[in-house]
């Protein structure tokens, strides 16, 4: 009966440092895969206002130019926000609205952003 119970001593033991190894690897990878720049959410509410008549209206339509649905960015990555930003500002997506305010975007502007957003529920 000892020897079953250190050899499951053993067995949790040896589970917990292949979990942490693993979650070392993991975190590593996404720290390579992370944005250099880290967003601010809280600096990113105050650059918000030109996001909110589009992605905080009700039911995540616009009636401007025409009637079209809007993305709810709200919860959403912040890395993929930040590529998004930056794809509009290269031309890579387009759309004539988000086109104007992502070239008008600093990188750190953008991380903000992403962060603030990121962070709503």
């Amino acid at each position: 009966m000892k020897s079953q119970g250190m050899t499951r001593h053993g067995f949790r033991a040896a589970s917990l440092l292949v979990s942490l190894v693993s979650c070392l690897f993991a975190g590593s990878a996404m720290a390579a895969d992370a944005p250099a720049i880290q967003g601010d959410a809280q600096a990113g509410s105050q650059k918000v206002s030109m996001c909110i008549g589009c992605h905080g209206i009700p039911e995540y339509k616009a009636a401007y130019p025409e009637l079209y649905h809007v993305p709810m960015i709200a919860g959403q990555n912040a890395a993929y926000i930040v590529a998004a930003l930056k794809e509009y500002a290269s031309g890579a997506r387009s759309f004539p609205t988000m086109d104007a305010i992502a070239k008008s975007l600093s990188e750190q502007d953008m991380a903000d952003v992403a962060a603030y957003y990121h962070n709503l529920k």
